[in-house]
């Protein structure tokens, strides 16, 4: 078991050092690299995403670098340890050895091998914190309830809580697993272990608290408002997006297979011992699913966070049938052929190794600290500090009056276009077609470069 634990580790770090990329990612990792600065986000620059996993990857690119390969490698080994903890769990949950590691190695293949998992589990993003995190907190939780002391109760609120402060995609997870530990609390006081969940919860949360009291205002509009108001601004078809999101399931027999399997892990839970922790998997991937059906926009990669669980259910829904080692067998080659058939799909795509070119060409004609528009990525690869307001390409299309645009740290999309026009800065990377030619750059600037979709203007 250990052994294919270390070689899924193996196959996520590869992917995440070649291949492994998502265009949202640079403002993430940007993020994390001005934290590493000394910066604090909100207070300092826009950020509209809860802060740990910056923190986090500012952490290891204190010890490492600050590149993107550092924050890849370590998502990677994040989601590989989240693999490791449900197939274990599976594993304890059989009763002979040849059964219980057929099945902790169907349930880690599964979540390995899962489209979503693969692409998202391993870049710079919240994604493979949080699955380590809800996974390691569902640990937690099935564990204390048949301990008397309230530590294990405690370990759970924070890990719950830590992944909200992570993603706020996972933050159904805490009161779930609050409300599951005080319903099926077997041994100590039910209620002196629901108030360490809390405990727990408040000290994971403690340094958002600092930030928030330090300035109210730019926290809550980060983390609340811009999501609640202001996310789907300037996307016309959001609400068409969001449908196709929810119903692509239908289109994805990787997603009908492991669905189908865990609605008949379900129905088989009555039979087992441990049943209200697989009705626990249950309650955790719907909580999951209705919160993130109702972000606006949603994304198919969001609901990576409920695949940890399905597999689990999904495992023992194979393990009905007479022939289970059959049908676990089907699962994997299954799961296995739907992910081939995708990153085989999708290999023509933008990598980090295209940005490093570009970032390479930007600072080949660009002096030091002359002023730069260019991607997040860019920011991030050159490491050349961003004009204050611009750390965070979201925020340029919200519309607010100077004042209120400065007191949250922003700067609208006219107030750049003006300054872009006006030639204040050296150089201008830029990927889009019709804002290039809106903005008319190739007259503004006597050179430029082109790199896959992208242009760099210079020479003023």
């Amino acid at each position: 078991m250990s052994a294919l634990i270390f070689a899924i580790a193996a196959g996520l770090l590869v992917y995440s050092q070649t291949d492994a990329f998502a265009w949202d990612e640079g403002f993430h990792l940007l993020a994390a690299q001005l934290i590493f600065r000394g910066k604090r986000p909100y207070l300092d620059f826009f950020f509209p995403q809860a802060a740990l996993n910056a923190y986090w990857n500012a952490f290891w690119m204190r010890i490492f670098g600050d590149t993107w390969r550092v924050a890849h490698a370590v998502a990677a080994l994040s989601t590989a340890a989240a693999i490791g903890l449900a197939a274990d769990y599976v594993r304890r949950r059989f009763p002979d050895r040849r059964s219980s590691v057929a099945a902790a190695s169907a349930t880690a293949l599964g979540i390995a091998l899962n489209i979503q998992v693969v692409e998202f589990g391993a870049i710079g993003q919240a994604y493979g914190l949080a699955l380590l995190l809800t996974v390691a907190a569902f640990r937690a939780s099935v564990a204390s309830v048949a301990r008397r002391g309230p530590w294990m109760s405690a370990a759970a609120g924070f890990l719950a809580a830590a992944a909200a402060g992570s993603t706020l995609l996972t933050a159904p997870v805490a009161p779930v697993l609050w409300l599951w530990t005080l319903v099926r609390n077997r041994e100590g006081n039910r209620w002196t272990k629901a108030a360490a969940m809390v405990a727990g919860g408040a000290a994971a949360a403690a340094p958002l608290a600092v930030l928030l009291a330090k300035s109210p205002q730019k926290v809550l509009f980060d983390m609340v408002k811009f999501h609640l108001l202001y996310r789907q601004v300037a996307w016309p078809d959001a609400l068409p997006h969001d449908a196709g999101v929810l119903f692509a399931w239908l289109d994805s027999s990787q997603a009908l297979i492991l669905g189908g399997l865990a609605l008949l892990g379900l129905f088989v839970a009555r039979r087992q011992e441990h049943r209200s922790e697989l009705y626990l998997c249950g309650w955790l991937s719907l909580a999951i699913s209705v919160h993130l059906a109702t972000a606006h926009p949603t994304f198919e990669r969001y609901f990576v966070f409920i695949v940890p669980f399905l597999c689990i259910l999904a495992t023992f829904g194979a393990c009905f049938w007479p022939q289970k080692g059959a049908v676990l067998l089907i699962f994997v080659l299954l799961t296995g052929g739907n992910l081939a058939k995708r990153l085989i799909e999708d290999h023509d795509g933008w990598r980090w190794a295209t940005m490093e070119r570009m970032a390479a060409e930007v600072d080949r004609v660009t002096p030091k600290g002359a002023p730069l528009y260019a991607e997040e990525h860019v920011y991030f690869i050159t490491r050349r500090p961003p004009p204050a307001g611009m750390e965070s390409g979201d925020s340029h299309k919200l519309e607010f009056p100077a004042p209120e645009a400065a007191a949250l740290g922003i700067l609208p999309k006219q107030v750049i276009e003006a300054r872009i026009k006006a030639r204040e800065f050296t150089t201008v990377q830029m990927c889009s077609d019709k804002q290039i030619e809106r903005l008319g750059l190739a007259t503004l600037y006597k050179d430029s470069v082109e790199v896959e979709d992208c242009r760099i203007f210079f020479g003023r």
